[in-house]
């Protein structure tokens, strides 16, 4: 029997990257799966194909993590499709890079607005639906623990906040049996950061393996969180960094 047989997923940002690759392999696993997106409808409906092919029940929603209303309403949307919730994965993100003094405010209220306010609401909504066995893991970045080049100010400062509220979700949230843990992928191969762009050389130099990570890297280790292996895991902080924090 799969190893996700019967549970249901909510994963944010899942149409492509990294939470395309967390959606497809909790699918693989036996979960049926809903996930967010903004405004890439066709690699959705893809993502969607992709989970029907291994047996399982798909479901695309489309909400903008910065939109409050739409976000908090995509888990009761899941819920009321798919009967139940059992795991939420936050992936959700936005990148930009640039020198410190010429971060925009859009940017900025964005970067918050997505992987601050956004990450606690729907977590907030998710809570409510989660039972004993509940699992919830958040998508930080190495840049929260180290930061090998400048440029990444706003985007390093939103990621850490995750990093506490996965502390204190897992010691609010253990006396019910519902895990929270944080994964903090390095430099992955993914459109916002393609292992052949113009910097990847140098991000290299700074990754002990000498090579990027893949989205199914960081699927590997989210599988390994929300199923039985990681029943006794909570409140950790992971790296798939290939060694670029150590």
């Amino acid at each position: 029997m799969a190893s996700l047989a019967g549970r249901v997923a909510l994963v944010t940002g899942g149409s492509r990257g990294i939470g395309a690759s967390v959606v497809r392999r909790l699918a693989q696993d036996g979960a049926d799966v809903a996930f967010t997106y903004r405004e890439a409808e066709q690699s959705a409906k893809a993502v969607v194909a992709d989970v029907e092919s291994y047996g399982r029940t798909g479901l695309a929603i489309r909400a903008d993590s910065a939109d409050a209303t739409a976000l908090t309403g995509a888990v009761s949307h899941a819920v009321a499709e798919l009967g139940r919730l059992d795991i939420l994965v936050n992936n959700a993100g936005v990148f930009s890079s640039g020198p410190f003094e010429e971060v925009s405010l859009d940017y900025l209220d964005r970067a918050i607005a997505v992987h601050v306010r956004g990450v606690f609401l729907v977590t907030q909504a998710a809570v409510r639906h989660l039972g004993h066995g509940g699992r919830i893991v958040n998508i930080g970045s190495s840049f929260a623990s180290r930061v090998p080049a400048p440029g990444v100010s706003a985007y390093a400062m939103t990621k850490s906040a995750i990093n506490g509220l996965t502390r204190a979700l897992a010691r609010e949230l253990g006396p019910r049996g519902i895990t929270v843990n944080l994964v903090l992928p390095g430099s992955t191969d993914t459109d916002m950061n393609p292992a052949d762009s113009t910097g990847a050389d140098a991000q290299r130099s700074h990754i002990a393996l000498g090579r990027y990570g893949t989205p199914d890297d960081v699927a590997a280790t989210v599988s390994h969180l929300v199923g039985e292996g990681g029943r006794h895991i909570t409140g950790a902080s992971i790296a798939i960094d290939g060694g670029s924090t150590v």
